[in-house]
């Protein structure tokens, strides 16, 4: 693959450039901070310092000899992202300068990934907004004008759906009404403006899909966890962005960051919310895959992408017992929901399309969240706990 990783700075762009270079794929990744500046803008603690996309890139090489070439750059400007594919790209760093052809494949992380940042204030929800939406937007008119043969990997979000009182198939629903039958996207009901614009990216990108005969698949992501991955083992200078308060931080994680640092954990509610959760290293495997049996010209392709469902209770109840296992005394605090949500509903999604083309699942064992627990305990005295819990509300 020649592979263009949009967002690869992110918490999955940057592990999916590392995996993606070392299996032998031509890899080039652009990002411009967005998730950096935001945590310094909003003050909120990275377990750990990272270096620059570039120094990380060096890194890289100098470890496995491998290239990741480099461009910061803001894909909201439409003529950043159609230099991607026009051969007028700038590298900020590359081990060879000369331009490479254009990608056959995109890995599209782009986005502002958070709920609660999406909902701070109007401004927040702007930002949110502009930049989804205009990102995505500008991808598919450079395809439609410069590489319609390129197939898109886009990083989607099981949130899209809510929580239906029906099974939710993968991403497509056949209807029967009034003696008729159609084939229609699954209804979505987003939870926050963060999901709603990944829902305005999916009916973008099939309206592009169905007009333009462009080739995307949409990866319907639950919340990820974990740190290390056999790529960044390598280096400590080469892990991820690895966030533990309540804007960037995903449950599981933040839970666990919680324990270590006696932190009671912040169960929202009764603690019903079920999703469907997955391994930081099956995303890596998911999206490798996805790529190698690519959507065909005017097709979507869906896939929901997570491994196993749980509630917040019983992730909760999890950590509190590997942390106490591990000698942490973990207490677990009930708060009044600061989300508007469903805290008891069915919750049955169909996840089995990944798992057919060879995605081998890693669950969440008991030895698995100790790892990570063993991983975060390195870095405890970075931990702030004024920055873990503000109580963001919608």
């Amino acid at each position: 693959m020649n592979a263009l990783i949009l967002g690869g700075d992110g918490y999955l762009g940057w592990p999916t450039a590392m995996y993606l270079s070392k299996r032998g794929h031509q890899v080039t990744v652009v990002d411009n901070y967005m998730r950096r500046n935001a945590c310094t803008e909003l003050d909120v603690g990275m377990l750990y310092s990272l270096p620059t996309l570039q120094e990380r890139a060096k890194i890289w090489y100098e470890k496995t000899g491998f290239e990741i070439k480099v461009v910061i750059g803001d894909l909201t400007c439409p003529e950043i992202m159609r230099s991607l594919f026009n051969g007028t790209v700038e590298y900020q760093w590359a081990e060879d300068y000369s331009y490479s052809e254009i990608p056959d494949t995109v890995f599209h992380y782009a986005e502002q990934p958070s709920a609660p940042y999406s909902l701070l204030n109007y401004k927040y929800a702007n930002k949110t907004l502009s930049n989804n939406l205009l990102v995505t937007n500008n991808l598919m008119f450079a395809l439609r004008d410069l590489s319609p043969k390129t197939h898109v990997v886009h990083i989607g979000t099981m949130g899209e759906y809510g929580t239906p009182n029906i099974d939710i198939e993968e991403g497509w629903l056949d209807v029967e009404h009034k003696g008729r039958k159609d084939k229609f996207l699954f209804p979505r009901q987003a939870s926050s403006l963060y999901h709603t614009t990944k829902i305005m990216d999916t009916d973008l990108m099939w309206f592009c899909v169905r007009t333009w005969g462009l080739k995307v698949t949409d990866l319907m992501q639950g919340p990820v966890y974990g740190l290390e991955t056999e790529e960044s083992a390598l280096d400590e200078r080469l892990g991820t962005i690895f966030n533990y308060d309540e804007i960037f931080g995903t449950v599981i994680n933040r839970f666990i960051v919680q324990a270590v640092t006696g932190y009671p954990l912040t169960v929202y509610g009764k603690g019903g919310q079920t999703r469907g959760y997955i391994n930081i290293n099956d995303t890596l495997q998911c999206i490798e895959k996805a790529a190698l049996s690519p959507a065909k010209s005017g097709e979507l392709k869906i896939f929901n992408q997570i491994m196993e469902l749980f509630s917040v209770n019983e992730i909760a109840a999890l950590v509190q017992k590997v942390g106490n296992n591990l000698g942490y005394d973990v207490n677990i605090q009930q708060l009044e929901n600061p989300r508007k949500e469903a805290e008891d509903h069915y919750y049955n999604p169909i996840y089995q399309g990944l798992l057919e083309v060879g995605v081998t699942p890693h669950y969440l064992t008991e030895e698995v969240m100790a790892s990570i627990f063993k991983l975060v305990a390195k870095f405890e005295k970075n931990i702030r706990k004024d920055v873990i819990f503000k109580g963001i509300k919608w």
